[in-house]
């Protein structure tokens, strides 16, 4: 189990600098050389017979985690320093706040075009016919789930496996969003990755949702009514905690490449605006505060 003034110290870090444009032109973020590798061995074993695809599923989601594995314990062995700066690779406090808030600003200055080209950045539905609703709905969508997925998530594994455990969670999260779908192409391919991507988010998401009910005071009715009602077991309760929260409606018809899809609604009223999604940033922001606070009252009983 990790120090959690450590976690605190990469968070901190992670939202005060992000990983800079400027690092990234001439070092990649680490997330990116994940991908890479995904997308190869996706490329080269997911061409196999079908009744092979599964196991090599299999061997490509232990292959990156154990890589990633490897990687977070020769950090770990550098100092605290290595495990504070390394650790910021595996957050997104600022990426989100800032995409999230690009949407929001958009919106505020009535340019649905803008809107859209930066929502688009952040879910991958199709944003060409969204109107004000459509846009911020998808942008509280993202901020919600990702809430979880790219921060308090990853926190967990941090506390719960260090460094190891941090790059393994994020290792098995991309995999994930890249090969864990139902399309057929990635069905038997992407069966374990999802599989395990479930499970390591179980927990999480459930802390995810709670907090952004304490940060917004309120969404733990419509969080128990609505949260089994997504697909994913996971993504629903911070998305249901977020609509009862804001009093708004959230969920409802997508569509992904042209495809209409039938998705349940969480939580009940209007449906959202550009106002909605400002108050949304707030308690997201009040959601990492929270977290914060139960990082240090951790190091506090850490270092009796």
């Amino acid at each position: 189990m990790a120090d959690p003034w450590l976690v605190l110290g990469a968070l901190a870090v992670e939202a005060c600098v992000g990983y800079p444009a400027a690092l990234h032109r001439v070092v990649p973020h680490p997330v990116t050389w994940i991908g890479r590798a995904i997308q190869g061995l996706d490329t080269r074993w997911n061409t196999a017979a079908a009744a092979h695809r599964k196991l090599l599923g299999i061997c490509c989601i232990l292959l990156v985690t154990g890589i990633a594995l490897c990687a977070g314990l020769a950090l770990a062995h550098l100092g605290a320093i290595a495990v504070v700066l390394a650790g910021t690779f595996g957050l997104a406090q600022r990426s989100l706040y800032d995409h999230v808030a690009a949407v929001a600003a958009a919106l505020e200055r009535n340019d649905l075009e803008a809107a859209r080209a930066a929502v688009a950045r952040i879910v991958g539905r199709d944003v060409a016919a969204l109107d004000e609703s459509g846009i911020a709905a998808a942008a509280l969508e993202s901020l919600a789930e990702s809430f979880n997925d790219g921060i308090l998530a990853p926190v967990f594994w941090f506390l719960v496996g260090g460094l190891p455990g941090l790059f393994a969670y994020k290792a098995v999260n991309t995999a994930d969003s890249m090969i864990g779908h139902m399309e057929p192409r990635w069905r038997d391919f992407g069966w374990a990755t999802a599989r395990t991507d479930d499970v390591m988010n179980w927990l999480p998401a459930r802390l995810a949702g709670a907090l952004v009910a304490l940060a917004g005071g309120g969404g733990w009715r419509a969080m128990a009514a609505d949260a089994r009602k997504h697909a994913s077991p996971n993504a629903g309760w911070p998305e249901a905690a977020m609509a009862g929260a804001l009093g708004v409606q959230l969920g409802g018809p997508v569509t992904y490449d042209g495809v209409s899809h039938t998705r349940p609604a969480f939580g009940e009223g209007a449906r959202p605006t550009a106002v909605t999604l400002r108050r949304g940033l707030r308690i997201y922001v009040m959601a990492c505060g929270l977290m914060w606070g139960l990082l240090a009252l951790g190091g506090f009983a850490w270092r009796r």
